[in-house]
């Protein structure tokens, strides 16, 4: 019979969230209670984005979001080298540095 570690976690992941969503902006706010993440999709050419995904975090759970995204950064510039954030518009280009599309 297997022996099964008391602090593991079994972690279910659905097809649907499996995929993902993609997002090109992220807003966060806070109180003293909860941060709240909201990824948003931002499409050239169209004045209005949406909320795709909202994420309500305590304090500590965002204190430990951004350690182990620093760390996972620090793994990938390890072996893709610096990742690069153009100074332009605090860094997010609203013209996706792309030619202007033409019908």
């Amino acid at each position: 019979m297997e022996e099964q570690n008391e602090n593991q976690l079994n972690i279910e992941l659905s097809e649907e969230i499996a995929e993902g969503v993609y997002s090109n902006l992220a807003i966060i706010t806070h109180s003293n209670s909860e941060f709240v993440l909201d990824f948003i999709r931002v499409m050239p050419g169209v004045p209005k984005a949406k909320v795709k995904s909202r994420i309500i975090l305590t304090p500590e759970h965002a204190k430990r979001l951004l350690t182990a995204l620093e760390d996972n950064i620090n793994k990938f510039e390890n072996i893709n080298g610096r990742i690069r954030i153009p100074e332009e518009n605090n860094g997010f280009p609203m013209n996706f540095g792309g030619p202007v599309g033409q019908a």
